[in-house]
């Protein structure tokens, strides 16, 4: 079956946040279980630059009458058989070649043309499945997050009747982020003007991508059970519930999955010493090195708590600093990897100066010292208001970081709270709380500290946490279903 994934990042190349890890990880198990798979991704300069053999292959034009080339190659560090994963770029310097963040100026606004910039990977999607490459065409269309709405849509529009047999899936992975704009640009993505309409692209006057995914195509992923769920509720469906509740005999949640070959604590060559469930003697001289390198007190004896994150309301973490002296008076230590809101990076900052060897804060984006915190932390912090699937507390079972989470989305489907009942029947794998208030998580705190002295309780807990599995073998074969149910076999 020839897939065709649609993403606008893919770790390593391009990274923000967990929907590259996805794109990056997805293909190579979709090609194990049998998959034909070739990613589509928009012109960034490096995804350019990771790109190896490039050959032009055709050109188009867009609505709005921009031509644009489409490059074809390969991703040679991106894991998909020997030679990695075969790939279409979008060439076009004036929509993509610019520095730093893909989607944002130095100013931390979003770029004026992002509806050209994502329209246009749309179309290429559109295209491609009708015959853009005269050697291949996809059974398939998978479309990631906002950024590849309308490929759906732009499909719908070339082949109204059939979509030339070709199956859609749009993939949410946070419905908070739905690429809308101002409904005067809606004349330039070239669609029917009956697609802008209360079953179309319309989200109260704006243009919303999101919304045309979900519309338009086939079936609908997201990237948990638990949060297939609430997205179809007023407090976590951002206005688009009614829809999600319409369409939900096509939803389905899907649970994220690890890469082994990327997260590993017995083989990464990121971390002070490797360490696995059975030779766990390694975390110590990792939390040391850690402590030593992020300037604090060298404490083996009291624990590390560690948030790596977007630094954002939605992963709670204005409880995080409403809390801290929870962590501080006891003794406990902080460390922060990230950027985000510049209220919470400069409040952050402050507590670091205040509480200098107990609280340290890193404001970047370095992948090696997310590797080297959950190796060294004792407990990963993720105590979201919403969080879809969330791999921060996957990655830090993994690393035998404990995560204490929000029981919500994704945190809610992978982390077991610990308990009397899972502690005797040794399924905890760490801390969860309901409610999205300063009490539960503060009263979550308190159990982490009193279950960190019970050293023999708290070794067996994150012994059981880093056994778990989470297969990207598992997450392909529920996909691979979804696939089979649109072709025609």
């Amino acid at each position: 079956m020839r897939v065709l994934q649609v993403t606008a990042e893919i770790y390593p190349l391009l990274k923000t946040g967990g929907l590259a890890d996805v794109a990056g990880a997805l293909p190579q198990a979709l090609a194990a279980a049998g998959c034909d798979v070739r990613a589509l991704l928009p012109g960034f300069p490096a995804i350019c630059a990771g790109l190896k053999d490039a050959q032009a292959l055709s050109e188009f034009a867009t609505p709005w009458g921009e031509t644009i080339r489409v490059l074809y190659g390969t991703l040679p560090q991106v894991a998909c058989g020997p030679a990695g994963l075969p790939a279409y770029v979008l060439e076009a310097p004036g929509l993509y070649e610019r520095p730093g963040n893909p989607y944002e100026d130095a100013q931390r606004r979003p770029y004026a043309d992002n509806h050209r910039r994502f329209a246009a990977l749309g179309w290429a999607a559109a295209r491609l499945a009708l015959g853009l490459d005269p050697a291949w065409s996809p059974d398939i269309v998978h479309g990631h997050d906002w950024h590849a709405g309308l490929a759906p849509a732009c499909l719908r529009a070339l082949a109204p009747t059939t979509g030339a047999g070709v199956g859609t899936i749009h993939t949410v992975h946070n419905l908070a982020y739905q690429g809308l704009f101002a409904p005067q640009h809606f004349g330039e993505f070239g669609l029917p003007p009956v697609f802008f309409g209360i079953d179309g692209l319309e989200f109260h006057g704006q243009v919303s991508f999101m919304k045309a995914g979900l519309a338009f195509a086939d079936r609908i992923t997201t990237v948990s059970p638990t949060y297939a769920r609430e997205i179809q509720t007023p407090e976590q469906g951002f206005g688009l519930d009614g829809l999600l509740r319409a369409r939900a005999g096509v939803l389905t949640g899907i649970l994220n999955g690890v890469d082994p070959a990327v997260w590993n604590p017995a083989t990464d060559p990121e971390i002070a010493l490797t360490f696995d469930a059975r030779r766990p003697a390694g975390k110590s001289v990792c939390k040391a090195a850690l402590q030593t390198e992020c300037d604090l007190e060298l404490r083996p004896d009291l624990p590390l708590f560690a948030v790596v994150s977007r630094l954002t309301e939605q992963k709670g973490l204005p409880l995080v600093l409403a809390a801290l002296d929870g962590i501080t008076a006891s003794g406990g230590q902080l460390l922060v990897l990230g950027t985000g809101e510049r209220e919470l990076e400069d409040a952050f900052l402050r507590e670091a100066k205040a509480h200098a060897g107990q609280v340290a804060v890193r404001l970047e984006y370095d992948e090696a010292l997310a590797h080297r915190i959950f190796a060294g932390s004792d407990v990963t912090l993720v105590p979201s208001r919403f969080e879809p699937c969330g791999l921060t507390q996957m990655y830090g079972l993994r690393y035998g970081s404990l995560p204490l989470v929000r029981a919500v989305g994704g945190l809610a489907d992978s982390v077991v709270d610990t308990d009397l009942a899972t502690l005797e029947d040794q399924t905890a794998t760490g801390f969860a709380f309901g409610p999205f208030s300063e009490a539960a998580y503060r009263h979550t705190l308190r159990r982490a500290f009193a279950l960190y002295r019970r050293r023999t309780t708290w070794a067996r807990v994150r012994q059981v946490g880093m056994r778990r599995s989470f297969s990207w073998d598992e997450a392909a074969t529920h996909y691979l279903d979804l696939y089979r149910s649109l072709v025609p076999q």
